[in-house]
Formats: C-alpha cells, sequence, structure tokens
C-alpha cells in the first residue's frame, strides 16, 4: 500500500501543469543537445544548426499553456525560418504541441481564426520554400487533427469539471435539507414544547401576578418569533440555492425597534437611536444589521451583570453603520464566543469591517461599516 501511495503522490506533481511543461522541455531537450554536441563535434555545421532549431522551438512550448496563441505565432515563424535556410523539411514536432495546446487552452473564434492564420502562412511558406503537390492539403490534415485533439480534450476537461460541481451541489443540498428535517424533528419541536409550557403557566397564573404574566407573554412571542424565523430558515436551507439566504430570512433593520424591545421585556435596558435618512438596504446588508445587533445584545444579557445598552445606527450615502455599546461588567473575564466569529463573517461577506472589544471606560464594544455600493 505504501508504495502504491508514494507512485500517485508522484504522479500527482508531475500531472501539475508547470511541472508538467517543464518536464517536457526537458525531456524533449536532452536528446537534441547531445545531438546537436555530436554533430557540432563532427563538423556537421548545418546539422548542429537544425539541432538548434529544434532546441529554440522546444523551449516555447514553456508558454503553451499561458499564451497559446503566442506559442503557435512563434513556432511557427521559427518553422517558415528553418524552410527558408533549408534546416527543416517538414513541421517541426514542436509545432504539433502548439497546434494541440491551441485547441486545448483556447476556444470559439481564437482558435478558428489563429489555426486559419498559421495554415496560410505555412502553404505560403512551403509553397515558396518547398513546392510539392498536395502539401497544402497535409499542412491542413496536420492542423485539423492536432488542434482538434486539443479541443476534445478541452471539452472532456469541462465536461468532467462541470460534472464533479454538480456532484459537489447535489452533495450540498443534500446536507441542506439533512439540516433542515433536523431542525424541524428537534429544535422546531422543543421550541414549541417551551411555546406550550410557558402558555400553561401563564394560564394558572392569579390577576395578581401580573409582572410573572407579563414575563411570561414576552417568553411567548419570543418563541413565536423564532418559529417563525426558524420556518423562513427552514425554506432557505430546502430552496436550491438560486437565491441568496439571506433574502429569505423576513429580518432586516426595520424590525430592529421589535428586536430592542424584546430585549427590555428580558430585563435589559436599551435604547435605539437612529439617524441619517434610512434607506432601503440591499437583503444581505439587511439581515447582516439586524443580526449584529441581535447577537450584541444577546451577548451582553449574557455576559454582562447589570448592564444597559445602547444601539445606534447610521445611514449614511455611503455605507451604513451599526454600533452596539454597554456599560456592563464581564462574569467571565470578556471571552468572546462564536457569534463574534459569525458576525465578522456577515460583514466580511458584505464587503465591511467590524471591530469589537472592552471600552475603556467599561463596557462592550461592537461596530460594524457596511459599505452600500459594493452589494
Amino acid at each position: 500500500m505504501q508504495p502504491a501511495r508514494k507512485f500517485t503522490k508522484i504522479v500527482r506533481f508531475f500531472r501539475r501543469p508547470r511541472v508538467f511543461d517543464v518536464t517536457l522541455v526537458t525531456v524533449l531537450s536532452v536528446p537534441g543537445l547531445i545531438g546537436m554536441i555530436s554533430v557540432f563535434m563532427q563538423g556537421q555545421t548545418q546539422t548542429a544548426l537544425g539541432a538548434a532549431h529544434y532546441l529554440l522551438g522546444v523551449q516555447l512550448l514553456l508558454m503553451r499553456r499561458g499564451r497559446p496563441v503566442l506559442t503557435v505565432a512563434l513556432v511557427t515563424a521559427l518553422d517558415v525560418a528553418g524552410f527558408a535556410t533549408q534546416l527543416i523539411t517538414i513541421n517541426s514536432l514542436q509545432s504539433y504541441i502548439a497546434f494541440y495546446s491551441l485547441g486545448r487552452y483556447t476556444s470559439g473564434r481564437v482558435t478558428w481564426a489563429t489555426s486559419l492564420a498559421a495554415y496560410a502562412v505555412y502553404a505560403a511558406a512551403m509553397e515558396i520554400y518547398r513546392p510539392q503537390r498536395g502539401n497544402w492539403l497535409g499542412i491542413l490534415l496536420i492542423i485539423v487533427l492536432f488542434v482538434g485533439a486539443g479541443m476534445i480534450e478541452r471539452l472532456r476537461a469541462e465536461l468532467s469539471a462541470r460534472t464533479r460541481q454538480e456532484i459537489a451541489d447535489a452533495a450540498v443540498r443534500d446536507e441542506r435539507r439533512r439540516i433542515a428535517r433536523e431542525l424541524h424533528d428537534v429544535v422546531a419541536h422543543h421550541i414549541t414544547v417551551i411555546n406550550a409550557l410557558v402558555g400553561g403557566a401563564r394560564a394558572t397564573l392569579t390577576p395578581e401576578q401580573q409582572v410573572t404574566r407579563d414575563a411570561l407573554e414576552s417568553a411567548e412571542q419570543t418563541a413565536r418569533q423564532a418559529m417563525a424565523e426558524m420556518r423562513h430558515l427552514l425554506d432557505v436551507l430546502r430552496a436550491d440555492g438560486r437565491e441568496r439566504p439571506d433574502a429569505a430570512t423576513g429580518v432586516g433593520a426595520d424590525r430592529l425597534p421589535e428586536l430592542v424591545e424584546e430585549a427590555r421585556s428580558a430585563g435589559l435596558p436599551t435604547g435605539l437611536t437612529v439617524t441619517g435618512e434610512p434607506v432601503e438596504l440591499p437583503a444581505a446588508v439587511d439581515h447582516a444589521v439586524y443580526r449584529i445587533v441581535q447577537e450584541a445584545l444577546t451577548n451582553t444579557r449574557k455576559h454582562a451583570e447589570g448592564a444597559r445598552a445602547g444601539v445606534l445606527v447610521t445611514y449614511g450615502t455611503e455605507a451604513v453603520e451599526v454600533e452596539v455599546l454597554d456599560d456592563g461588567r464581564s462574569k467571565d473575564g470578556g471571552t468572546p464566543g462564536f457569534g463574534l466569529d459569525g458576525m465578522a463573517e456577515r460583514v466580511a461577506l458584505c464587503g465591511g469591517r467590524l471591530s469589537t472589544g472592552p471600552r475603556p471606560e467599561g463596557g462592550f464594544r461592537v461596530h460594524a461599516r457596511i459599505p452600500l455600493e459594493k452589494t
């Protein structure tokens, strides 16, 4: 098993484009170099020049992937020079590889236009320097054969890549549906049970227990909202991915007053200030603004004792800014949780910047600036 694994690694190494091309040029150059030195030492100058012509053409193959059109042009010009000086009598080996690379790494009009131009140059050169009946047909067959082989390989590679992408997309869709089923069967079920239990508990209260009743009503409302957002989330997970996920979640900046009111009901004194002229935000930005505030207030309730929070949303011409401040004392040293990473990912996807950290005067600060022109 170990030798097979090593062999596989070696094969993969040599299949790297740059490694393969350097290896190809080296393998083709070594015999030519040895031959050139040998015939030159024997005094066969013309043959040595032919070998030098071959070596120069082989070096051009190093750019056959990145610049296939230029490679064909230079190899064609070199072959025409070889015909004119009688260094070669037929198309060089490197011209076959160049034509294959043209079909492999270009497409459409570029491929056909370059092939036609190369054919015209080769046909004219052969007619001038080596006039023989049927030359034009032989050159045509060579170009069609090698360019066609490159095109077939390119189409095969594109089809293979498309198939792999479709398989990967299908796996992602299956996983999303599995997650949706788990959320529906487990999380949604528990939220429903909690809602029912809270409702039952509220029904048993006496009229004098108004404070407790209000707290339970707030808990019921939060549970119902969680179920509504859960349904939106399940719809997103079950979708085929053609719609941006954030567009279907149903929450945005217009629901920040409700979010702040929920925080107050949960025992966190919270204020909301909006400056600038509110504008309709792109779906991803709108959703990010809501989630940033939601996560920041949740962290304040969880990690800060006796805190008060303030939310500031600023609408500008180029960006929208969100800032959440609290003045609480951290229970656990202010260690950030995974929610901050989620905030950073959302802001980064919108092309914005997020800064979080303790305030010098005490408390914690979350600030996000999301540009509007990049969304």
